[in-house]
């Protein structure tokens, strides 16, 4: 069975800002009911900020470090597990796979938007 698909307007998805970003800092959040890293990452002019990312079934400490990413920048923060989450990383969610990151194929500039 097809899974039915929301429709909205394209000026809805210009509201959202998705960026590239470069993870500088990863650490397991202890306070975190399901497993997750804390990620620092940087967005260039943005600045750096953080999240809170359930990213432990298939990527390491040392996987995240220095990757680039992709993630929504303009939601408000949200409060998770002791966490300021600033910002959403974006990542396909498999049923067997888990989350599976989203990412530029080529290295580009932190900040960049994703259109």
């Amino acid at each position: 069975m097809a899974e039915r698909v929301l429709t909205i307007d394209f000026e809805d998805f210009a509201k959202v800002d998705i960026r590239t970003g470069t993870v500088n800092a990863v650490k397991l959040n202890p306070k975190a009911r399901q497993p997750a890293y804390v990620l620092s990452i940087d967005f260039g002019e943005l600045g750096v900020r953080t999240s809170s990312a359930q990213l432990t079934d298939n990527y390491q400490e040392s996987d995240l470090l220095g990757r680039q990413v992709i993630a929504v920048v303009n939601f408000a923060p949200k409060r998770i597990a002791g966490v300021r989450s600033e910002v959403l990383v974006l990542g396909a969610v498999c049923e067997d796979k888990g989350v599976v990151l989203l990412e530029p194929t080529f290295r580009v500039r932190d900040g960049m938007p994703i259109a």
